[in-house]
């Protein structure tokens, strides 16, 4: 912020960043959180624990269902022009995480993805136990939301591949786990920078809302890579799909879409935390 030097060691800010002009946010301060305990006693107690993992549970179920049955009504089609085609799923999967952070993000943060909730965990964002219990109502409610789109039509449902994430032909192992990385790293990237509390509180004269550039991340991943592995970048999204279409060659390919996910969420972490704000070098850490 101009006039005040972040306490930095090693010199990473000597220089007050430079302000657009006339903005009030020049004199706004920010606080950032504390880092959150591994095990935090009582957290078991609360309600408000419970709440948000039901919160992750239910907007995983919404999501598999909505973007799902999206592909399914595209897989169906016999003509592209006859269907929402690829830039429709594309939508689907972006527009429901807009949507389910928007609805979600003041109850249990809004995460709604395994890899989203590992990069906050490795950043000291959550508990370790609040960060597996995220995880496994996370993949519950994926698993029921794929679940429900194939009690719909479940012959279709399995001709038409179920909606599970497989590297396409002509694209190798490493190809698949590739875009998943930096698909995700995109994605996990964007959910830093929208939440972050400097740029909050330096950028409060604009109006962001935060989840709408993360949706946006989601769809435009979901462009890119559609052709390559159905776009995973979600390792809930792929488990649900997998275990309720449960055939051989999307098991194959399964890990691509956890350990690249993984990686993704876990470069994101480091680049933002340690590249963008330095906060290891900042005194008291």
């Amino acid at each position: 912020m101009e006039g005040k030097e972040e306490d930095v060691k090693l010199g990473a800010n000597k220089f007050p960043e430079r302000q657009p002009l006339g903005t009030s946010a020049q004199t706004k301060d920010y606080k950032e959180a504390p880092p959150a305990p591994l095990f935090e006693p009582g957290e078991l107690q609360s309600w408000s624990f419970w709440r948000a993992g039901i919160a992750e549970f239910m907007a995983t179920f919404l999501f598999l269902y909505i973007s799902i049955l999206t592909v399914m009504g595209v897989s169906r089609s016999g003509s592209k022009c006859a269907s929402v085609g690829i830039q429709g799923i594309a939508w689907a999967f972006g527009g429901m995480i807009f949507a389910l952070v928007y609805c979600t993000a003041g109850i249990s943060g809004g995460h709604i993805n395994p890899a989203v909730t590992f990069g906050l965990f490795l950043a000291r964002k959550l508990s370790l136990t609040r960060a597996l219990f995220y995880i496994v109502m996370q993949c519950l409610g994926a698993i029921c939301g794929a679940g429900v789109v194939k009690g719909f039509q479940p012959s279709l449902y399995q001709a038409n591949g179920g909606g599970a994430n497989v590297v396409a032909h002509g694209y190798t192992k490493g190809d698949g786990l590739g875009a998943e990385i930096i698909g995700t790293f995109v994605l996990v990237y964007t959910v830093f920078s929208a939440t972050d509390a400097k740029r909050n509180a330096r950028d409060s004269h604009v109006p962001i809302l935060a989840p709408l550039p993360i949706g946006f991340a989601v769809f435009l991943v979901h462009l890119a890579t559609i052709p390559i592995t159905g776009t995973g970048i979600n390792p809930a999204r792929s488990l649900g799909a997998a275990i309720i279409y449960n055939k051989d060659h999307a098991w194959d390919d399964h890990w691509v879409f956890w350990v690249g996910p993984f990686i993704g969420a876990a470069l994101a972490a480091l680049y933002h935390q340690v590249i963008i704000r330095a906060i290891p070098f900042k005194s008291g850490h």
